[in-house]
């Protein structure tokens, strides 16, 4: 740490206790097993350079750690960077280059830290059993409890060689590093880091290896946003645990899934659903609290989980929204262009964050001195009733105690926060088009488990067969019939895209049925460009393609919401949408990743590869392993 200092500021320190505010109590009746809000909210140290460019590696090691994850908890084993769950925040101004050392440091023999369990089978649709805590009887996964720590770290956000970037298959074992340059050349963002290992990253990301970067700039001083002590990481994640044999809960980290079916037909193997727990931690605690005062406060909040996605309210002691009070001003890759309010109809949260997305959110406290709020997680229900069917059993996030200090705070929020910002223009932008496909589970030739299709346009429809397994027709806005066929659906199938350095394209993502997928693309920041709904009973999961064309549906507008008007690099696609985006992939070259960013879909084969290359360079590819251009229209 000869160049990366630790920040001695920090709001509580982990375990730590902090007073409540007046007339508020600390205690109160378990909810499953735990009292909720009694841990004081951690707060990460955190590194940022002393000056200038960081060019000499400071090592940041993946090591054990021992966590207490809620007061009636003993340690549990986890791992952490630096020894830290969350790891440190790492801090720097746009333009400082910084190297760094990802070293693992978890001993060869260590312990898995995750105890992974499948219960069921259930029918598909049925209530799934998996966020009770304990395992049922079920004996743990023995090949889960073999692993060996082998990481890799993927800075999700950064722009950054492909090298640098974390690729899956390049994770390292005791003793080695992965060396990483970030030049950090970007506009002031909240990005994150975690572990991207092939295989295997929903359980080495749920032991604990997750942390929050930011970059700063001159436009975002130029606020005078809330900072120091009024300005913290919230790093959400959902955990399971186990128990004893006594039934009391003793710790243990629990990857408790469903099997939907005891077998595949195609594969022979389980399918199983994503996991979602019943605890919320924030910062490494189960539902802790944070002492406020009566002021504006900034929060950057991340949904580090797994593959829950939240619907956040904001509510008070008797369980009503509180409106008013929260602005977001920033996205997944920065400010947005002005304040957007969050506020609560009553039935539907607009703070709804998916795994990988980010929020800056800034929340005034001053008309709340001397009261209790909390941050829960309704699902789509109205507020106060958990919703089963969204796997919501505990909907306890977090709960902030208002202390009333007799002082004013003089911030005023901004009307326009990026002057610098500008909305792409579909016509005005040069641009190429890709189509992904987000297939329905149960497609056949998938095993089970939704895929990503990359798709082609055929010229000539005559030329293929239609209806064909692998064929897509798509009927657009405009009326007209494109007809695509699919060129890749694993991993390791041929390489589909590649990209001019310096170029833009439209990627447009069709989901066909099925969860709601988070897609992250690696590298690139992206702007929606719009969402829009189709009829899906032209696809056949059977035939593995569309019997009469996949609709553009008329009737049914999907404007896109404000919040997601700025910089974006995770993109919720739900079930029956297009969600197209746009960007511009500069300032780095390689083999980058684009995913589901539910870990289990990922894992289990909902990633694909791409190449950014000079486009002088691509003008020589022989046209074998390098997929062409601008294939597909989508849009």
């Amino acid at each position: 740490m000869t160049e990366i200092i630790e920040a001695t500021e920090k709001i509580s320190q982990p375990g730590g206790e902090s007073a409540p505010a007046p007339g508020v109590t600390t205690l109160g009746a378990p909810v499953g097993g735990l009292v909720p809000y009694t841990d004081a909210l951690p707060v990460p140290p955190v590194l940022r350079p002393q000056s200038g460019d960081v060019l000499r590696e400071t090592e940041i090691a993946v090591s054990p750690a021992w966590v207490r994850l809620h007061a009636q908890l003993p340690p549990t084993l986890m791992w952490g960077y630096n020894g830290m769950v969350p790891g440190p925040t790492i801090e720097v101004r746009r333009g400082q280059r910084v190297r760094i050392a990802w070293t693992n440091r978890v001993p060869k023999g260590s312990e898995y830290p995750v105890t992974a369990v499948e219960v069921g089978p259930v029918a598909q649709g049925a209530p799934a059993p998996h966020n009770s805590p304990g395992r049922d009887g079920v004996e743990p996964d023995p090949d889960v409890a073999a692993l060996p720590a082998w990481t890799v770290t993927h800075l999700h956000g950064a722009q950054t060689g492909g090298g640098n970037d974390g690729w899956a298959d390049n994770a390292v074992g005791f003793g080695d590093a992965q060396l990483s340059e970030y030049p950090n050349d970007h506009q002031a963002a909240q990005w994150w880091y975690h572990d991207h290992a092939m295989n295997i990253t929903r359980w080495n990301v749920y032991a604990g290896l997750v942390g929050t970067y930011l970059v700063r700039d001159d436009e975002e001083d130029a606020l005078g946003l809330p900072s120091g002590d009024r300005e913290l990481p919230l790093i959400l994640a959902d955990r399971n645990l186990d128990t004893d044999e006594d039934g009391r809960l003793n710790g243990r980290l629990l990857h408790k899934t469903t099997v939907l079916t005891k077998a595949h037909p195609e594969t022979g193997k389980p399918v199983s659903l994503p996991f979602f727990g019943p605890y919320t931690t924030v910062n490494g605690r189960i539902w802790p609290h944070l002492d406020v005062d009566d002021a504006w406060y900034r929060f950057r909040l991340v949904n580090a989980s797994n593959a829950r996605i939240y619907d956040l309210v904001l509510v008070d002691d008797e369980n009503n929204p509180v409106p008013g009070v929260i602005r977001q001003i920033g996205s997944d890759g920065g400010l947005l262009p002005r304040p957007v309010p969050v506020d609560f109809d009553g039935s539907l949260p607009q703070l709804t964050v998916a795994p990988a997305e980010r929020m800056d959110l800034l929340v005034d406290f001053s008309a709340l001195a001397g009261r209790r709020v909390r941050l829960v997680n309704r699902g789509k229900l109205a507020p106060g009733v958990p919703d089963p069917a969204a796997n919501v059993p505990f909907p306890q996030v977090m709960e902030f105690r208002v202390r009333e200090t007799g002082r004013r705070d003089t911030f005023e929020l901004p009307e326009v926060l990026s002057g610098s910002f500008r909305r792409y223009e579909h016509g005005l932008v040069e641009h190429g088009h890709r189509l992904v496909v987000l297939t329905v589970p149960g497609t056949v030739g998938g095993g089970g488990h939704p895929e990503i299709w990359e798709m082609a346009e055929v010229e000539d429809p005559a030329t293929v067969p239609v209806p064909s397994d692998g064929i897509i027709q798509v009927q657009g806005e405009d009326g007209a019939v494109r007809t695509y066929r699919r060129i890749s659906r694993t991993f390791n199938d041929g390489l589909g895209f590649t990209v001019g350095e310096g170029t833009f394209e439209q990627w447009s993502f069709l989901n066909l049925g099925g969860p709601t997928h988070p897609m992250h693309i690696h590298l690139t920041d992206f702007q929606v460009m719009g969402r829009e709904a189709y009829t899906l009973d032209g696809f056949d999961p059977a035939l593995g393609g569309t019997r009469s064309p996949v609709a553009f549906d008329h009737g049914t507008k999907i404007p896109a919401a404000p919040n997601e008007q700025g910089w974006k690099d995770v993109f919720r696609v739900p079930a029956g949408q297009m969600v197209k985006v746009l960007g511009t992939f500069d300032g780095a070259y390689g083999r980058f990743m684009y995913h589901c960013h539910l870990l289990e879909h990922e894992d289990m084969g909902m990633m694909r590869p791409f190449v950014v290359m000079p486009p002088e360079a691509m003008k020589f590819d022989h046209g074998a392993g390098h997929g062409g251009g601008h294939e597909g229209h989508g849009g």
